[in-house]
């Protein structure tokens, strides 16, 4: 379909002509996602659908208990802070945004009282200004009013960089102003074809200005509330213990009818995903359990009990290796892993090169993941329309002896190569996982046979995915030579999710290491590329431009994609849950509630 049919369906759907459904419907036949189609209209102004899920209480409560298992269990709950998925779904039970994605890719109001559009005068310019309209008569949990002020301060207290919010990128290029207590401005420097990233999903959570208001900027590591939040979300809070629990009470003033079911919720944090997985799919003691990166075959045991059932979202997540192209071991003006360091290995491209032909992605694949996960090249997997079509990957073990060769890495007498009197011994991190380490010993077996030692170095996922900037041991310092593990795409459109490699964003000391740049990446062009992603209004280019960005990090060999993976959880039979692949687990959480009754 060329460009003037695509537009010519546009407006079929525009006038009436086609219904929304059908363009979907053929777009996807085409080979797009249904958010991708639903991107589409949301650009040319056509109204979004976002029809309310079945919900069947008819009453606040009643439901008891709902008992639910993080194994990476979190610890902090403010969302600014949170640059793991498992603090940013603790947060997500107490702190609402004003919009959420579902998993067709459409906006769905929760603090907004309507989406904004062209029609209703809230999309201007051309996405140059969005008007937020705010729902009345919210209140934050100590009964405060919810008002334009608190939207406008999240903006002033994220962009500030005494703050170091994980969400700085997301706030520090636009404006938000007052217009009244229920109306809000967020203006952009240029049209934005993407402006729903601003208070909307996992990084839209919005945190009372009367209780943070005092602890702006430096101080903000010093907020009580850090701990214990007061949201507008369906619960309230009531304990929480780091790594292990979080607590919550039905908020009896929940700003939504007949919401929440569930009078208490616990989340419970710790184990592995395989404890997780039986709890709820074999013994039935949890209801719900999150992101179970269990062998496939081991689920679908499970699964044969009739207690639980896998639930397999499709979305836009990747396990990943990346390559640390500074030096971790030695410092530099203070600093290990310094911006002006330089690995003394893998800062080469063809070492990095070899080291991609040593991951076994098909055995990954067939003898881990199952229909949980699929062998891809790239970074960027979903929607389909930012997919790209010039990568490919490769398990060659000859291959990269030859390319080490070439490069000048002789094997020494212990069989492992050396170049400047150092030897390839490289130091291979992730989280305590089963399939993780299952992965590790893969890479492990191949790397041995191109003259690698690698050692392997498991960290409790409670400290690796930790937001703490005092601990050696996170992610976000990446203090050793690879590391692996899962990046979340959380909205239909890689905006976002491809900043990870902005040069403005690389995780070091004098952000507390909270920049989303973990590779500390830096390419002139491709920060151009993005920046011009950000304003290019025409759908069919921006997407090619986020498909070279893609291309960019794989054929630099900085990451190497290893499994496309869906979004994974088991839930007991009887509970009705609604999940996107867009967006936290808990984005719906006020419309969960269990089937016939009470368990």
């Amino acid at each position: 379909m060329n460009e003037p049919e695509l537009r010519a369906l546009v407006e079929d759907v525009r006038t009436g002509a086609l219904p929304r459904r059908s363009f979907i419907q053929k777009l996807v036949g085409l080979g797009l996602t249904a958010p991708m189609a639903s991107m589409i209209l949301m650009h040319e102004g056509i109204a979004q659908t976002s029809p309310s899920p079945v919900y069947k209480p008819t009453r606040r409560g009643g439901g008891g208990p709902l008992k639910v298992l993080w194994w990476q269990g979190a610890t902090l709950l403010q969302p600014h802070f949170a640059n793991g998925t498992k603090d940013q779904e603790g947060s997500r039970i107490f702190y609402e945004p004003l919009a959420s994605w579902d998993n067709d890719g459409n906006l769905v109001p929760i603090l907004a009282a309507e989406i904004p559009t062209v029609q209703n005068g809230g999309v201007l310019e051309g996405g140059k200004v969005v008007r937020w309209r705010l729902k009345k008569g919210v209140t934050w949990h100590d009964g405060k009013p919810f008002t334009a002020d608190d939207v406008v301060f999240n903006w002033e207290y994220a962009r500030d960089p005494a703050s170091a919010c994980v969400t700085i990128a997301v706030y520090k290029d636009i404006t938000v102003t007052k217009v009244d207590d229920h109306t809000v401005l967020v203006s952009f420097k240029q049209a934005t074809p993407f402006w729903a990233t601003a208070f909307v999903a996992a990084e839209g959570m919005i945190i009372p200005k009367h209780l943070f208001g005092p602890y702006a900027g430096a101080k903000s590591r010093e907020a009580p509330n850090n701990l214990k939040p007061v949201g507008t979300g369906p619960y309230t809070f009531v304990d929480f213990k780091p790594g292990d629990i979080v607590s919550g009470a039905i908020n009896k003033n929940y700003h939504m009818p007949n919401r929440p079911y569930f009078d208490t919720i616990e989340m419970k944090g710790g184990g592995d995903a395989p404890s997780a997985a039986r709890a709820v799919l074999q013994t039935g003691e949890y209801d719900y359990a999150w992101n179970l990166q269990v062998e496939d075959e081991v689920l679908k045991r499970m699964e044969q009990g009739g207690k639980g059932r896998a639930q397999i979202v499709p979305g836009g997540n990747i396990e990943f290796i990346q390559l640390n192209i500074t030096d971790p071991w030695n410092e530099v003006e203070g600093e290990r892993a310094h911006m002006k360091s330089k690995h003394f290995a893998f800062s080469d491209p063809k070492v990095r090169e070899a080291m991609a032909l040593l991951c076994d992605k098909k055995s990954m694949q067939d003898f881990i993941y199952g229909r949980t996960g699929f062998a891809t090249a790239n970074f960027v997997n979903n929607p389909a329309r930012f997919r790209s079509p010039n990568t490919k990957w490769e398990f060659n073990v000859d291959k990269a002896n030859a390319i080490l060769d070439a490069a000048g890495w002789k094997r020494g007498a212990d069989g492992i190569r050396e170049k400047g009197g150092r030897k390839m011994k490289f130091v291979y991190q992730t989280s305590i996982n089963a399939p993780r380490q299952k992965e590790q010993a893969i890479v492990k077996q191949a790397a041995q046979k191109a003259g690698i030692d690698l050692e392997l170095k498991s960290v409790s996922a409670s400290v690796f995915f930790s937001s703490d900037f005092a601990n050696p041991d996170t992610y976000g310092k990446f203090w050793c030579d690879m590391q692996m593990y899962t990046t979340t795409m959380t909205a239909p459109d890689p905006e976002r999710f491809m900043d990870q490699y902005l040069s403005t964003e690389a995780s070091q000391k004098s952000n507390k290491w909270a920049g989303r740049n973990i590779c500390r990446y830096v390419n002139p062009e491709y920060d151009k590329l993005h920046a011009s992603a950000k304003q290019e209004l025409d759908p069919v280019k921006r997407a090619a431009m986020f498909i070279k960005m893609n291309d960019m990090v794989v054929n630099d060999f900085i990451i190497v994609p290893l499994i496309s993976r869906p979004r994974v959880n088991g839930s007991n039979v009887k509970l009705v849950t609604t999940l996107s692949g867009w967006d936290l687990d808990f984005s719906a959480l006020h419309n969960w509630y269990r089937e016939g009754g009470v368990a």
